[in-house]
Order: C-alpha cells, then sequence, then structure tokens
C-alpha cells in the first residue's frame, strides 16, 4: 500500500500562505514549486527512515527552492517493477508515471531500453561524480560511455545472520565454534552436524532441525560462481554471455540442494528471517539490509522464547577467489519536464550527502554511498547515536567491503527472466524433492535411503541440462 508523505500538507499549506503574502505586498506571484513524486519498495524501519529524510528536504532545502518531494511505497520489489511498467506503457488505471524510482540494474535497463530513463552523468560535475564509490555509479553506466542511468542512494551486501541464543545451546553441547562456518564446507559440516544434534534430543528419529536458510538465490550463484572462477553472465564485446559451466553448478548443486534434501537446510516463509522467527532455522546469509527484520524471539506452537542476533561474514568457497555482492536498488529519473529532471538531481544529491545518508543508514541498514561517509569511522564521527545491532551490522558490511571484489552482473536484455531462473531453479525442486524425502522418512526409511535417488549424479544431470535449456531459450 502506497503511503503518502506526510510532510506534504504543511509544506503546501506553508508555501499558499506565501504566495498570498506576496499578492497583498503588490509583488509578482512567485512561481508555481516543483512537485516530485519517488516510488519506492521501502517498508518497515527502511520506510520510515526514507520518510524522514524526505520531510527534513521538504522543510529545508525543499521549502527554500521551491521542490516539494513525496515519497511512495509501492510494497514491495516486484509490485514497484510492475506499477513502473504498468505506468510507463499507458496501462488503464495505472497512475501517471513518477518522477524517481528505485530500480535494480534489470529493470533499469528495461526502461532505458523504452527511452524513459535520464542519463544523469550531464547534470553532474566531475568533481561530483569523484565523490561516489566509483563501482556504484558504474552499475548504472548501461552503454560503456561513462552514463549515469542509476543514482546510487544505499547500497548493501550479504551477511551470515545468527540465532545466538539458540547457538550457544548447541555450542555448549558440541564444542561447535564460530569459525566452524566461515566457509561454505564448513558451514555444510556444521549444519550436518545441528541437525545430528537435534535429531539426537528426542527418540524420535530422523527429525533434526535445519541449521541454515538463504535468500536471494541468484546472489548464490553469481557470486559462488565467481569464487569458483565462473561468471554466469558474462560481458563480452558488448554482448552478454551465458556461462553455465557443469562444474560450478555441480559445486552450488552439492553445497545448497543436497544439504536441503537432506534437512540441513531448509525455507518455508517468504524471507529467512521468517524462518528465524518459527524456529524452522539458526541461520542465514540474506541482505544486510535486511538485518533489521532479524525478529526478536522465537514463536513456535506454543513455544515462545526471546533471542538474539550474531552477525558475521557470509561464508565463502575455501580457496576461491574473494568475491561479495554487490546490491541494493538504486534510482531512476524519468524524461519529464527539465525543471523536474533538475529538482530530482538536487534532492537525490542532498540525499546522498554524507549527513543525510548516514542518518539513513543508521536507519535502514544500508551503507552510504559516497566515499566520505563509506567507513566505521565517518558513522561514528556523525555523533549519531547508533544502537549495538546497527554497529555490528554495518561494521560487517564494510569490512565485507573492504576485502572483496564486489560483483553485480551487466544489465542485459532478458536479464530479468535470466536472473529468474537462477533464483527458482535450485529451490524450487530442493522444496519439493524435500517432501518426498520426509513422506519416506515416516514409512521407515533411512536418510541416506530416502535422499537416495535425489543426490545421485543422474539426478543432478537431468537439473543441468533442463536449467541450461531455460537459460539459453
Amino acid at each position: 500500500m502506497r503511503r503518502k508523505n506526510r510532510s506534504i500538507a504543511l509544506i503546501r499549506l506553508t508555501t499558499g500562505a506565501g504566495l498570498l503574502l506576496a499578492g497583498c505586498g503588490g509583488k509578482t506571484t512567485p512561481k508555481e514549486p516543483v512537485a516530485i513524486s519517488i516510488w519506492n519498495y521501502y517498508n518497515g524501519s527502511q520506510l520510515d527512515a526514507f520518510n524522514e529524510q524526505v520531510d527534513l528536504f521538504n522543510e529545508t532545502v525543499g521549502k527554500e527552492e521551491g521542490i516539494i518531494v513525496t515519497g511512495y511505497s509501492q510494497g514491495s520489489v516486484s509490485d514497484l517493477q510492475t506499477n513502473v511498467m504498468n505506468a510507463i506503457n499507458g496501462k488503464v488505471g495505472a497512475e501517471e508515471v513518477p518522477n524517481i524510482f528505485a530500480a535494480y540494474a534489470d529493470t533499469a535497463y528495461e526502461i532505458d531500453q523504452m527511452g524513459q530513463a535520464v542519463d544523469l552523468s550531464a547534470y553532474l560535475t566531475e568533481e561530483q561524480k569523484e565523490k561516489y564509490i566509483s563501482s556504484y555509479l558504474e552499475e548504472g553506466d548501461f552503454d560503456g560511455a561513462g552514463s549515469i542511468k542509476i543514482f546510487p542512494i544505499a547500497k548493501s551486501t550479504e551477511l551470515f545472520l545468527l540465532n545466538e541464543t539458540d547457538w550457544q545451546k548447541f555450542a555448549d553441547a558440541t564444542g561447535a565454534k564460530y569459525e566452524d562456518f566461515s566457509t561454505m564446507e564448513g558451514l555444510l559440516e556444521t549444519a550436518q552436524k545441528y541437525y545430528e544434534w537435534t535429531d539426537s534430543l528426542t527418540e524420535e528419529p530422523n527429525d533434526g532441525k535445519a541449521f541454515f536458510g538463504r535468500d536471494a538465490m541468484a546472489n548464490y550463484a553469481l557470486i559462488g560462481g565467481m569464487q569458483l572462477g565462473c561468471e554466469i553472465f558474462a560481458s563480452r564485446d558488448g554482448e552478454t554471455v551465458i556461462n553455465f559451466d557443469h562444474d560450478t553448478m555441480r559445486k552450488l548443486w552439492d553445497y545448497y540442494y543436497v544439504p536441503y534434501v537432506k534437512g540441513y537446510f531448509a525455507s518455508s516463509g517468504r524471507f529467512r528471517s521468517d524462518d528465524i522467527r518459527i524456529g524452522n532455522i539458526i541461520s542465514f546469509v540474506g541482505s544486510s539490509s535486511g538485518a533489521t527484520f532479524f525478529p526478536d524471539k522465537v514463536a513456535k506452537d506454543e513455544e515462545e522464547y526471546d533471542i538474539s542476533m550474531s552477525v558475521f561474514p557470509s561464508p565463502a568457497f575455501a580457496g576461491g577467489e574473494k568475491y561479495a555482492v554487490q546490491q541494493g536498488a538504486g534510482m531512476v529519473v524519468t524524461k519529464k519536464s527539465e525543471e523536474e529532471i533538475q529538482a530530482s538531481v538536487k534532492f537525490l544529491l542532498w540525499f546522498t550527502d554524507p549527513k543525510q545518508n548516514i542518518d539513513f543508514s543508521l536507519g535502514s541498514g544500508y551503507m552510504p554511498v559516497t566515499k566520505d561517509a563509506n567507513s566505521m569511522e565517518a558513522i561514528r564521527e556523525s555523533g549519531k547515536e547508533l544502537s549495538e545491532t546497527m554497529e555490528d551490522v554495518l561494521q560487517a558490511a564494510f569490512t565485507t567491503v573492504q576485502e572483496n571484489h564486489l560483483y553485480t552482473p551487466k544489465a542485459f536484455k532478458n536479464g530479468v527472466e535470466a536472473r529468474n531462473v537462477l533464483e527458482y531453479c535450485m529451490t524450487d525442486i530442493a522444496s519439493a524433492d524435500r517432501e518426498v524425502v520426509v513422506g519416506r522418512l515416516a514409512e521407515g526409511m533411512s536418510l541416506e535411503e530416502a535422499a537416495e535417488e535425489f543426490v545421485s549424479d543422474e539426478y543432478f544431470e537431468d537439473w543441468y541440462q533442463k536449467t541450461l535449456e531455460k537459460l539459453t531459450y
């Protein structure tokens, strides 16, 4: 549901009063204020943090320069994407195209191909461009000529988030240590031990609990591929080539699908924070910005208890290349009047000034996008109050950024569809096959017998060929 920025009525009233006074004094009536609409996908604390900055702009710079910004949440990323496309295509019932909307690279690329995205490079000085982390600006350079079709306002990466309360029970009983899950190989071993330990706590056989889950499976494939030396969506001579390497995909399969069907990994809610909340898992890899949604208690059936969160870098394949995901939607400015475009740029520059951007970062879990603001030192020097949890999240996120090559694939035609193949090709089949395994366990089979069919070479080969066909169709 869209939320109208609460400061608009106040600003309009103030502006209107100014117009009346100017008229009574015989002066020339000022021009009408420029109204700018922004569509985003923020919810919860992230939406509150964004709206606070919009309000502040309207009450200060906007009031002084006659710019009124209105923010609307469209609900989810997919809802936002659908609504933007409906507006641009003039679909019956759709609203007017916004001045600015949040978008990931593939969606922004599609809008740019329709001729609706403004190249902001001409609106920024070289000095202004230099203030931003270069890889963030390059994400919106679709033609390789220095264009800026996506304006970065906040970024995130992936972290490993742990239910510390339940982990300690496991660690105390088994001697498990944090470093055990620092690699993908160690994570798999730890998850198996956790399943076996929880299974041993009851007389019922094969009722062990899953240790781990993952958000954004496409990131797992893309970043895991880069760590293993394979760029799945490779850009060559301006064209995108699908590189669905067999051996790379087998390793990714073995470190997600196989432990999933055996019950070591799990997913059931829309996000893995939902699975933490119901006690389905005790850890997951997800967006650093999503850490703000980590629950403070587990509530399952009639059992409810408080939990705390610990934060760690995302596990990587041992001996692999140092890669981590660069994510977080930027803002696309649409082709409106020149006056509206300039007003949009003014707001975006103001929003990403270190002071405002740090404020938004502390409220949302995102990282600032300018060089001057992109460190814990800058965060602390801002004088803003920083919770222990947020400090842990941002520290881990900054460490990840500093110690890895940040990667996001270049946008390309049908990129959204290709990414969706990676997002669901492994999770859908893993979920369905796990249900079969659970049924077989209930019939008295051992775990090895129940999962034997699904962990075979033949089963992987069938999946691999079918997925490759979807990607190259």
